[in-house]
């Protein structure tokens, strides 16, 4: 099992050793995983009840068994003086990390989620990835205002409260970032799942539908198809949203992540969630939409975010994430330290809706295993999955290939760079690849 303190997988052992020290090899998995786990147990269990001399175990025991720790004999600490609780000091090494390959302001533009340290589908709030174009700010939410103008009967300004007191609604859903894994374009074989495909997370989102606030306006939502969205920050990040996204209800002007205000850092106040579309059209610091006949090509639609084709031309509103998963653990950096049992899982997403299935590899994409999917399975949002696996130490290419409910397909590095060559940054949804050395190591490669 993974061990996330030291960022290193512990044996999950292929034997158990008994009293007298004998190993018991794990047999060959049996058709079903239930089948399978009672026979590793009930080989446990005849060692255990041979008994004899613990040659290869302490002479006294384990320790941290016989000995009462100091926990167990004296008081505990108090409650949280601070009044906000924070992580174990042995969970110290789980935190999102920054890349000096990306771009820059002044400050860091971009931190990545360690996503081969989560486990279920919810980012912690803390952890959440970042991407900033100039820089985060802590607003007053006081002070912030949030306008609905253009083509609408009445132009209207909210406060924070207005907005609050509102019916609102709660959702998962998945963000995105647009060229998230987009150093893997040019061959580039970043270590780790936290830099390949950390800047991706999932949260419960908590606001109000922005349909709601359009007709509370008046829009016209018969001519007006095209919405442009502005944040408050120094970057003033505008993006086109189209109508049809936003008549759906699903799109939403929110204020509460996981339970609580938004961080600052995700853009606290007000910012808005619009499912399945990539990270920058969630327009941070949110204060203006405006409604509008025809897309507004804004400088971050027509000169960033856009993906050069292999005949030179730009394509561009690519908005959608296209269906995508990577294995979270065994993957790059980790390492596995004995032959034996492992849980392989990971995450699968897609912008189109629900995962229907994630098949699993173990030998470079030739077979193909069907992965068990975790509950529940929503729109949008991330799906946990596993597979049972027993490693005979030799070497092995670990990849996942998800399926969502439009029967697309995720597609392999080969199949992808046919249709949008090598020269693009954005929506890399290739089938990712880990190599399992016969150390144990773990490394990112790339199968054609």
């Amino acid at each position: 099992m993974f061990n996330r303190a030291s960022g290193r997988l512990v044996k999950a052992p292929e034997h158990f050793i008994g009293a007298d020290g004998v190993r018991q090899v794990f047999a060959e998995a049996r058709e079903g995983r239930r089948d399978f786990l009672r026979s590793a147990f009930a080989a446990a269990a005849g060692v255990a009840a041979a008994g004899a001399s613990a040659a290869t175990a302490p002479a006294d025991g384990d320790p941290n068994i016989l000995n009462l720790p100091e926990h167990s004999k004296g008081l505990g600490n108090p409650v949280v003086t601070d009044g906000y609780g924070t992580p174990s000091k042995f969970e110290r090494n789980v935190q999102r990390r920054q890349s000096p390959g990306l771009t820059q302001t002044r400050q860091a533009s971009v931190s990545f989620a360690p996503l081969q340290s989560l486990f279920g589908i919810v980012t912690p709030s803390g952890l959440h990835f970042e991407r900033h174009h100039q820089g985060w700010w802590d607003i007053d939410p006081s002070k912030h205002r949030f306008m609905v103008n253009g083509m609408v009967k009445a132009p209207k300004v909210f406060t924070m409260d207005e907005i609050m007191r509102l019916p609102s609604v709660s959702r998962f859903h998945f963000i995105e970032c647009g060229a998230n894994t987009g150093m893997e374009w040019g061959n580039v074989a970043v270590p780790t799942c936290q830099y390949t495909h950390g800047m991706l997370s999932c949260s419960e989102f908590t606001g109000v539908p922005l349909i709601t606030l359009l007709q509370m306006a008046g829009a016209d939502l018969k001519k007006g198809r095209f919405l442009l969205a502005e944040g408050a920050d120094g970057s003033s990040m505008t993006r086109t949203i189209p109508m049809s996204l936003i008549e759906s209800g699903e799109v939403l002007v929110a204020y509460g992540q996981n339970g609580e205000m938004l961080r600052p850092e995700n853009g606290y106040p007000l910012r808005l969630v619009v499912p399945g579309v990539q990270g920058v059209s969630w327009v941070k610091y949110l204060r203006r939409v405006e409604v509008g006949d025809q897309p507004w090509a804004t400088k971050d639609e027509t000169v960033h975010y856009v993906d050069l084709m292999p005949d030179g031309q730009h394509r561009q509103y690519t908005s959608i994430q296209e269906c995508k998963s990577v294995v979270t653990t065994p993957s790059g950096g980790q390492v596995l330290l004995d032959k034996g049992f492992y849980s392989i899982t990971g995450l699968a997403w897609s912008g189109r809706g629900k995962v229907k299935r994630v098949d699993v590899s173990v030998d470079g994409g030739r077979n193909w295993r069907s992965a068990r999917l975790q509950e529940p399975v929503m729109s949008k949002c991330l799906t946990r999955f596993s597979l049972d696996w027993v490693w005979d130490g030799k070497p092995a290419i670990i990849q996942s290939r998800a399926t969502d409910e439009t029967g697309y397909v995720q597609p392999t590095q080969r199949q992808l760079r046919g249709v949008r060559g090598t020269r693009s940054i954005y929506h890399n949804n290739a089938i990712q690849s880990w190599l399992v050395q016969e150390s144990g190591e773990v490394k990112n490669v790339h199968v054609a």
